[in-house]
Order: C-alpha cells, then sequence, then structure tokens
C-alpha cells in the first residue's frame, strides 16, 4: 500500500491528479501508437504495461512523478506531465506526452507550466532539464515556449537525445518568461483563440 500523497494541482483549465488504473487505457493506447516514436515506442501491451506501472511506481521512490492532466469540465484525461527520473537518469527531467487527439490546445504548456512551478516552489528544486529526441520538433518548440535552451555541455540520457534546461525559479521570478508563458496559456483558454499553422502542445 502506497503512503504518498500526491497532490492536485489546478490551473484554469486542468486538473492534475497522480495516474489511477482507469486511466491506463488511454495512456495504453498512445504507447502503443506512432505517437510514441520518440519516447521508445511503439510500445507492446507489456511493455506499456510496465510503463505504466512504472509510472505509479515512480512517485512512490522519487516523491514525485508525472500527472494524469484531465479537463476541468469534463474530466476526461488529455495527457500526462510532470518529474521523470529513473535510474542513470543524469538530472531531474520535466517531462509530457498529450494523447494525439488532444493535441494543439496548449494542454501539455499549461500542465508542465504547473508542474514545474511546484517542484520549485513546494519542493525547492534548483532546476530541471528535458531529454528530448532531436528529430521530435514539437516537443523542441514546446522546451523552448517553457524557457528552455539547449544545453551542449550536459550529458544526455543515451547519446542519442538532446538537453534543454530550463529556467531556473529566480529566473522564471525575474524575467519576463514566466509573464510570456502566462499570456500564451490565457490565449488558448479563450474559447475564440483559433491558433494558424501546426499544431502545437
Amino acid at each position: 500500500m502506497s503512503n504518498i500523497v500526491i497532490p492536485v494541482l489546478e490551473t484554469k483549465r486542468l486538473v492534475l491528479r497522480g495516474p489511477e488504473p482507469e486511466d491506463y487505457p488511454n495512456f495504453k493506447a498512445t504507447f502503443a501508437s506512432y505517437r510514441s516514436r520518440f519516447m521508445g515506442g511503439p510500445l507492446n501491451a507489456y511493455e506499456t504495461w510496465m510503463l505504466y506501472a512504472a509510472e505509479i511506481g515512480h512517485w512512490d521512490i522519487r516523491g514525485y512523478g508525472m500527472w494524469m492532466i484531465h479537463d476541468r469540465e469534463t474530466d476526461e484525461t488529455l495527457g500526462m506531465a510532470g518529474g521523470w527520473m529513473p535510474a542513470q537518469w543524469p538530472e531531474r527531467e520535466l517531462a509530457w506526452i498529450i494523447w494525439p487527439e488532444k493535441a494543439g490546445h496548449g494542454y501539455a504548456l499549461e500542465a508542465t507550466h504547473a508542474a514545474r512551478r511546484y517542484f520549485y516552489n513546494t519542493l525547492g528544486w534548483d532546476g530541471a532539464v528535458s531529454y528530448i529526441d532531436p528529430k521530435n520538433l514539437d516537443s523542441i518548440r514546446l522546451a523552448e515556449r517553457l524557457g528552455a535552451v539547449k544545453d551542449k555541455d550536459a550529458p544526455s540520457v543515451d547519446g542519442h537525445d538532446v538537453v534543454y534546461r530550463h529556467p531556473s525559479a529566480e529566473a522564471l521570478r525575474t524575467t519576463q518568461i514566466g509573464d510570456a508563458i502566462e499570456m500564451e496559456i490565457s490565449h488558448y483558454a479563450d474559447p475564440m483563440f483559433k491558433p494558424k499553422g501546426y499544431a502545437l502542445d
């Protein structure tokens, strides 16, 4: 029996809660799909089950982990975002994934911004990185919109990923990065906002 109480985070449009067994079907469908190609997928049924078990167990082992992203109004799941540091990870990572049919609405930006704020302000993290496949242009764009910059000197996980370093808590407080993120999130929350061009998470 787990003793950890996973905090619930709320934003303008989202509720972030710990992963539950009933959330597994959407996770399984996504990691069995082409959407997961930059995260080791597509995975078979056994691999997907093991990864989801790891998502839940990570909270007990590390004291933090990935939240399931829920729509505030409908409670449907939209994806996952949060902290991730399996064995042999060089640093604590901020990670995200949005279900394929839910992409392009700014959910990953909003959820990851909230998760990072929690890690910085509540857990006292002094920074974080994101390990991204260099071909995953959507995630690279999102990392940059979160204020992260490519760190060529940082060790990668396996030599095949690039490392994006997130701004520190102090930088988010003393620069315009945080305000710019909040402004973009408010645009996505506006029902009249119709972004043009390629959909970004």
